[in-house]
């Protein structure tokens, strides 16, 4: 039998509509395009929340957030929370990865269960899952432990207390640094050569691993998972000079959605980058940087599909290339990635699986999910579904061509505590929840405390008018609230009863286990006994 091996690809940020094979008008993509024709192009997909953390921990549990409690960045995965890795543990399968997980480890839950960090045990539970083959989160604040990447930095010369922001995230030279955080500096080059910058680094990085791995007998699931194009908005030459105005599409937007919107929305409104962001010489600096950061993305896909082909694994590497959550970039006077306008909750979904090829160079336009990734590689690698604890769907299905029966409705989440709109609203840490449902026509934000928001993306595609508040519409709100009351309602945590032994328990078994409730006396006692052999 064939081993097969998966090549899970993800960017940070990088929005739905910023791929050549996506529509974009003007950013050619022509390796991520190739990936297309090789596969299914998944247009509906949808990530289960708009922020990093959360929409990662999705991905890798196949679970909801509100199953899984990690809520924001930086909110530890709980100890015990199941995940891709264990499930691809039991079936023989290295779960690896080369680059980011916005993963924070349950130190409290490991040492109240005496689970060392450095034990083997302890560093499958603090990654997520994964084997860290390599580790970087692309954030590398002062004080902390300096990743490889910076100490590659550093061999090459480019020394500083934090190489990564000194040279690989900002402009300029050491008398005038410019630093790459602020959003005046994006049209500027990096301080460090292409070759040496993130992107290339982790894709030398994942090659490196698969080389490694060809002498191993066990398949593998490697997460590369690129930075970039997430900010600081920042990229080398040439790729900083590659786009300019006549390139950027038009901004998205309406005077209407500033008229009265609804307070939630107002309040993000007001966020810093949300002004800066309003402003068009901030979306003419920061762009063409966005643009250049995913065309060298696209160039480094070309590389590593090379080395794939060089490798003789390209026929027996299923690749998948996604996203965990869009970006504004100035639309609906909105940065950052946050609320749930399609822009920054609808994601590219690209999978290529060389053992379907009836569907490569098609379309798919079901209602996707971020954790329909996990059940997906689980059936890929030979394993059987869990149900009670994987509440995403298996996509072998619509890759094969076929017609199952599938959702009606997609789900989001948001939690705003930890945003200056907690305060600005006067809400308490509890009640700073956003749900939304997604039916592919209506889309239903369910605000505590406040009206909901309703959008008709059928006669209102770019989500401009609010009907949340209209009369008219009052029983559309109605149905998608309940259907967002039905999902909220679904038993999510039973995850140590699966479904098949609740089915298979029976009468005889009640009646093995010596608990005799609600008999008269021995004779209908006796009955019961005989009924129930005869059922067996």
């Amino acid at each position: 039998m064939t081993r097969r091996n998966v090549l899970f690809i993800m960017c940070d940020q990088l929005r739905w509509d910023y791929l050549g094979c996506y529509g974009h008008p003007s950013l050619r993509t022509p390796n991520i395009d190739v990936l297309a024709a090789r596969g299914v192009r998944f247009t509906r997909a949808y990530v289960q929340s708009p922020v990093c953390g959360p929409s990662r921990m999705s991905f890798y549990t196949g679970r909801y957030m509100r199953s899984h409690g990690s809520n924001w960045n930086q909110f530890p995965l709980r100890v015990g929370e199941p995940t891709l890795g264990d499930h691809l543990n039991e079936l023989g399968v290295r779960n690896v990865l080369v680059g980011k997980t916005h993963m924070r480890a349950d130190l409290e839950g490991m040492q109240r269960l005496g689970i060392p960090p450095d034990s083997r045990l302890g560093v499958h539970v603090a990654q997520c899952g994964f084997e860290p083959y390599e580790r970087d989160d692309g954030l590398h604040p002062d004080p902390a432990p300096r990743p490889a990447y910076d100490r590659y930095l550093r061999d090459l010369g480019y020394d500083a207390a934090n190489p990564w922001e000194h040279w690989a995230n900002s402009g300029g030279d050491d008398e005038a640094l410019l630093n790459g955080w602020l959003l005046a500096h994006a049209d500027k080059p990096a301080r460090i050569p292409e070759e040496h910058s993130e992107t290339p680094y982790m894709t030398r990085r994942a090659m490196a691993f698969i080389a490694e791995a060809q002498a191993d007998a066990r398949p593998w699931c490697l997460h590369l998972s690129y930075i970039k194009p997430h900010w600081p908005y920042i990229v080398p030459a040439p790729y900083h000079a590659m786009y300019g105005h006549n390139d950027l599409v038009p901004v998205v937007r309406s005077e209407a959605e500033r008229a009265d919107p609804h307070p939630v929305y107002r309040a993000f409104m007001d966020f810093r980058v949300a002004r800066n962001f309003a402003r068009e010489e901030v979306r003419a600096r920061v762009l063409p940087a966005y643009m250049g950061l995913i065309k060298q993305i696209d160039d480094q896909i070309g590389v590593l599909m090379a080395f794939l082909d060089a490798r003789g694994l390209t026929e027996t590497t299923t690749v998948v290339f996604t996203s965990d959550h869009g970006d504004y970039l100035g639309d609906h006077w909105l940065g950052e990635k946050d609320l749930f306008h399609e822009c920054s909750v609808r994601v590219p979904l690209i999978v290529a699986d060389p053992s379907t090829p009836a569907a490569h160079g098609t379309s798919c336009g079901a209602l996707v999910e971020a954790i329909d990734l996990a059940p997906t590689f689980i059936e890929m690698f030979g394993g059987i579904p869990k149900p009670n604890v994987l509440e995403g769907r298996s996509l072998l299905p619509l890759l094969r061509g076929e017609r199952p029966d599938w959702r009606a409705c997609v789900f989001s989440e948001y939690d705003y505590s930890m945003m200056d709109a907690r305060a600005a609203l006067g809400r308490k840490p509890a009640d700073c929840r956003l749900f939304m449902v997604f039916d592919g026509r209506w889309k239903y934000i369910h605000a505590p405390g406040f009206r909901p928001m309703l959008f008709d993306l059928a006669t209102d595609p770019d989500e401009f008018h609010d009907l949340g508040a209209s009369p008219a519409h009052a029983p559309e709100c109605a149905r998608l609230k309940e259907a967002l009351l039905a999902w909220a309602l679904r038993d999510h945590n039973r995850i140590t009863m699966p479904d098949a032994r609740i089915e298979a328990y029976s009468r005889a078994a009640q009646l093995k286990s010596g608990v005799l409730i609600g008999y008269w006396d021995e004779a209908e006692l006796a009955q019961a006994r005989r009924e129930a052999e005869l059922n067996e």
